[in-house]
């Protein structure tokens, strides 16, 4: 099981709310027949709706060869939405119990060689393998949101996941223009959401405290460090932060500063107080906008960056 070739043509999507659905999106976008499966009655509109609304995007980002909406069919029982596919996506509930619940169904109905891959936010697959009877292929494949514009993948194991497995999900989204990262070790919150929770601290905190604004401190990151951040991390950032001297010499001359910036980093509470500063700000710097006006905008907006970063799909 640990040299099966990367010619998967189906996807199973278990699970199929909003991290679902865009999951569902891409695979489609990228050829892919998608079998669909969520306990929630009707939910088939639902996934058909979300998927729609990504086609243009999807298609102005470059569709492969095959891609069609027509590839997308979803079912009634699990069972049959897992008939005959070569990878799953599970984005079920972010509950261990049920996550472990629902992995051992999908390992019953599925051949041991076919990998089941979890959307999990921030649970650790050690704790949802184990009731399933072959742990070995069930690994972490977390999306950065919304999936199907989003190129991050993080990609990793528990304790009874086999190595096979973890090599053959990241070579399936290699394969479909993903961007996979490979965890080390299992870390609650994994990597991406971990570094995005430090930020979000600190932001809480000067919030918190009356520093600034909510929409200031957002226009801090957006019109600062997060245009850089969309092409290169902090770590290559402050490389070049070294002048001729790179990395080595901005932590020799600069680091005992990041030491005092880090010790007079605040630790917030949400408390009700915080939450509803929180709250206010957010309003007033949305400026009426809904959340579909919001998300439309964002959507638009990633697409030219990932257009001009050349992050289209082949």
């Amino acid at each position: 099981m640990n040299n099966k070739n990367n010619d998967i043509s189906t996807v199973g999507v278990i699970g199929a709310g909003t991290i679902g659905s865009s999951w569902a999106a891409y695979f489609l976008a990228h050829g892919l027949k998608v079998r669909c499966w969520d306990p929630l009655d009707g939910y088939a509109e639902n996934v058909n709706a979300l998927v729609a609304r990504a086609w243009p995007i999807m298609t102005e980002l470059g569709l492969a060869d095959g891609a069609s909406l027509d590839n997308l069919t979803c079912y009634d029982r699990i069972t049959e939405a897992l008939d005959g596919v070569q990878f799953v996506q599970e984005s079920g509930p972010e509950d261990a119990e049920i996550k472990a619940l629902l992995m051992a169904e999908i390992d019953r109905d599925i051949p041991e060689d076919v990998v089941i891959s979890s959307s999990s936010t921030a649970l650790p697959v050690s704790e949802y393998q184990h009731l399933a009877a072959h742990p070995g292929r069930i690994v972490l494949g977390h999306p950065f949101n919304p999936p199907h514009l989003m190129p991050v993948v993080e990609v990793g194991g528990g304790k009874l996941t086999e190595t096979w497995a973890v090599d053959q999900a990241m070579a399936f989204y290699d394969a479909i223009g993903k961007t996979p990262i490979r965890l080390r070790a299992e870390i609650p919150g994994h990597l991406v959401n971990r570094l995005q929770a430090a930020l979000y601290r600190e932001a809480v905190y000067l919030v918190a405290e009356g520093y600034a604004s909510v929409e200031d401190i957002d226009k801090a990151i957006t019109g600062g460090p997060g245009l850089r951040w969309a092409f290169m991390g902090p770590h290559m950032t402050y490389h070049l932060g070294g002048g001729d001297g790179g990395i080595r010499r901005y932590l020799e001359n600069l680091g005992p500063s990041q030491e005092r910036r880090w010790e007079a980093l605040g630790d917030p509470q949400l408390t009700d107080e915080v939450k509803q500063k929180i709250i206010d700000g957010v309003d007033a710097e949305a400026h009426g906008r809904t959340i579909g006006e919001l998300t439309t905008d964002r959507d638009a907006t990633l697409l030219k960056l990932l257009k001009a970063l050349g992050s289209g799909k082949d």
